[in-house]
């Protein structure tokens, strides 16, 4: 796939560190079991479709080995819109599938998360939001195929990442084709790398695409 990269007139230099954001639709939410109290959700937080960040354009590499589950898998909260003091729910099964992050959620039953879980399950609240770092990209000129050959570029492919939580979110920035981005301006790269000036961070975390 190959996508025009926008120029980005604001670019800085990163100068601390924070994770990065992204939103998706998630029209296909489901709840897990029939009736109105039904606590647990399935949906996808993730995929493989480029999204514009301030330093290119990304693609969240799913392929074996590429993310790195474990956290989701022994401490994986569910927020509401990022804010770590609204834990709505705890995340109970995590899976890629599709070339796609999948979960199963269940929610809590204080009232704040009662209320979330309610407009999800009436289709209300729609988006979600992943929260991931990134350890390692494969950069791929304009025109030059990824190294497995499955991404054309310019653009950054993610081959070594980590989701740390999801967030409902009551505002998804985006949505294509039933998958929503977010142009975060504020993402930065993965940690070690903030202090350095931008050629440094990408010198230090990205695998050189020989394809010319």
């Amino acid at each position: 796939m190959s996508i025009p990269q926008k120029k980005n007139k604001n670019r800085r230099t990163p100068t601390n560190n924070q994770n990065l954001q992204r939103d998706f639709s998630v029209a296909g939410i489901r709840a897990v079991n029939e009736g109105e109290d039904n606590r647990a959700f399935e949906l996808s937080f993730s995929s493989e479709e480029p999204c514009q960040m301030w330093f290119g354009l990304e693609i969240l590499d799913h392929d074996t080995g590429a993310v790195d589950l474990s956290r989701m898998e022994s401490i994986g909260v569910v927020l509401f819109n990022h804010d770590r003091d609204k834990v709505i729910g705890k995340v109970t099964r995590v899976w890629i599938e599709d070339h796609r992050g999948k979960a199963t959620i269940e929610f809590d039953k204080d009232d704040e998360s009662e209320t979330v879980r309610s407009k999800v399950a009436s289709g209300t609240l729609k988006g979600v939001s992943v929260s991931y770092r990134v350890t390692n990209y494969e950069s791929v000129k304009e025109g030059a195929k990824s190294l497995d050959g499955r991404f054309t570029g310019p653009c950054y492919v993610a081959k070594k990442w980590m989701p740390y939580e999801i967030s409902i979110v009551s505002v998804p920035a985006d949505a294509t084709v039933g998958v929503g981005r977010d142009l975060n301006e504020d993402s930065l790269p993965p940690p070690g790398m903030a202090d350095r000036p931008a050629l440094s961070y990408y010198e230090g975390c990205v695998t050189a695409n020989k394809n010319h």
